[in-house]
């Protein structure tokens, strides 16, 4: 069996697909079932067992022996989410039950990090495992995730094999349900759908014009082919950055956005709200090195053919991945 949490969020519902695609079907799926609009994204898909967050390790204590592989993907996503003690709760210390876990149970653990460890990028975008205790994220949810990061690094019992995902911008379908949080490409869709005109946020940094703000944008069917091949790969464990390894403006977005939709363009652009604006990155960049030297050798979507897939093939039909 293979356990995905965070099942029927937006990365991993995308990676539940993936695993049936391949004809893996004894798929145990983790997540609080009780969020209804995040059900659609597992409906259909071969599933062989539904448990909920909070009886995951009392099932795990009875399951293990049946368990081949386990991708952590649940957390508590929202970045501006300012309750410590909830992300605590979900980010850290779930986490570092499902580590205990896999170290117990000698279960290979793949678990989602994020690019938001990076904060300012005042330090890069490598991931160099010696300098993640120097990373000063903007903001709690990256906190929580760099925290996390440094205690699995400390930790002298390890799963055999385990490897932590710095995912950098990631949009495509099955984000319908993340509200603010989805990306920028479905809150353009909508936008140009509903209005036929995007806005985008201004700069405030003198060093970027209006929509030249740069983002590293890695489409989900890329993650998901990465972490496919994590399953079979199992070796070289670490601490990875999960982006397409080219930042590209949010204009280039935009226009991407536009010519999959079959709109002229009609940009304006507003001020950053203020409760974000001195927590904003201005330019994110993966460096892919690590990752494709450890053999990872299929190319990435550009940022043109993964929009048009997924304005065309599932925004534009409300079709589900």
């Amino acid at each position: 069996m293979i356990v995905v949490t965070g099942a029927a969020g937006f990365i991993a519902s995308c990676l539940v697909s993936r695993l049936n695609a391949a004809n893996f079907n004894d798929i145990v799926v983790v997540d609080n079932f009780s969020v209804s609009k995040k059900l659609p994204n597992i409906e259909g898909k071969k599933i062989k067992e539904f448990v909920d967050r909070h009886d995951f390790f009392t099932w795990l204590d009875k399951n293990y022996e049946e368990v081949e592989f386990i991708f952590h993907l649940g957390a508590r996503t929202d970045t501006t989410e300012t309750n410590r003690e909830v992300l605590n709760l979900l980010n850290l210390d779930y986490s570092k039950n499902v580590w205990n876990a896999c170290c117990e149970y000698q279960i290979p653990l793949v678990y989602a990090s994020s690019a938001a460890t990076y904060g300012s990028g005042t330090l890069g975008y490598d991931d160099d495992e010696s300098l993640i205790h120097l990373l000063r994220p903007l903001n709690a949810y990256g906190d929580s995730k760099n925290e996390f990061d440094q205690w699995a690094l400390e930790q002298t019992a390890k799963p055999f094999f385990w490897v932590g995902l710095k995912f950098f911008n990631v949009y495509g379908p099955n984000e319908y349900h993340k509200g603010r949080m989805a990306s920028v490409v479905m809150h353009a869709f909508n936008s140009i759908q509903d209005t036929g005109r995007l806005t985008l946020f201004r700069s405030h940094n003198p060093d970027y014009e209006d929509g030249k703000q740069m983002r590293d944008f890695v489409y989900v069917k890329d993650v998901v082919e990465v972490l496919f091949w994590l399953m079979h790969h199992r070796k070289d464990s670490g601490i990875y950055n999960l982006g397409s390894g080219e930042a590209r403006t949010f204009l280039d977005l935009a226009f991407n956005t536009f010519t999959a939709m079959g709109h002229d363009i009609n940009i304006d652009f507003k001020d950053t709200p203020e409760d974000i604006r001195d927590k904003y990155q201005y330019y994110t960049q993966a460096n892919m090195a690590k990752l494709r030297g450890i053999g990872y050798d299929k190319p990435f979507h550009t940022l043109e053919e993964g929009i048009q897939d997924y304005v065309q093939n599932y925004l534009m039909r409300g079709a589900y991945y």
